[in-house]
């Protein structure tokens, strides 16, 4: 669900933004690479270090999601060792997953209110 949330919310964000596509098998990723371009919140479209290295980990966070879905989920089966997250590893993804829809949403706002 946390993977899913995300998905909406860069879907969201591209069909918002004038001249960016999406395809039905982009992955998260993808997805959010798009979003966060559109947006301005792609590293390598800031000069500060800093900015860089926080959008940088917020990247790291999606592509980590992700994975997550595709290692722990039971989409794509599991073999002899299944992987079981801890209730807490839950929260961890939702609360990712909620920060940065979150903050996507809240971007888009405000680049829409100022234009």
């Amino acid at each position: 669900m946390a993977r899913s949330l995300l998905e909406s919310v860069c879907k969201h964000v591209i069909e918002q933004s004038e001249g960016v596509e999406y395809g039905r098998s982009d992955d998260l990723p993808a997805l959010y690479r798009k979003a966060s371009r559109a947006l301005n919140l792609a590293p390598d479209q800031h000069v500060e270090e800093v900015f860089k290295k926080i959008l940088g980990g917020c990247t790291s966070v999606v592509v980590g999601l992700g994975e997550l879905r595709n290692r722990v989920g039971d989409a794509h089966g599991q073999g002899q060792r299944p992987v079981k997250p801890l209730p807490r590893h839950a929260e961890l993804a939702v609360n990712l997953s909620g920060t940065m829809s979150a903050f996507l949403i809240a971007t888009l706002d405000a680049r829409q209110g100022s234009q």
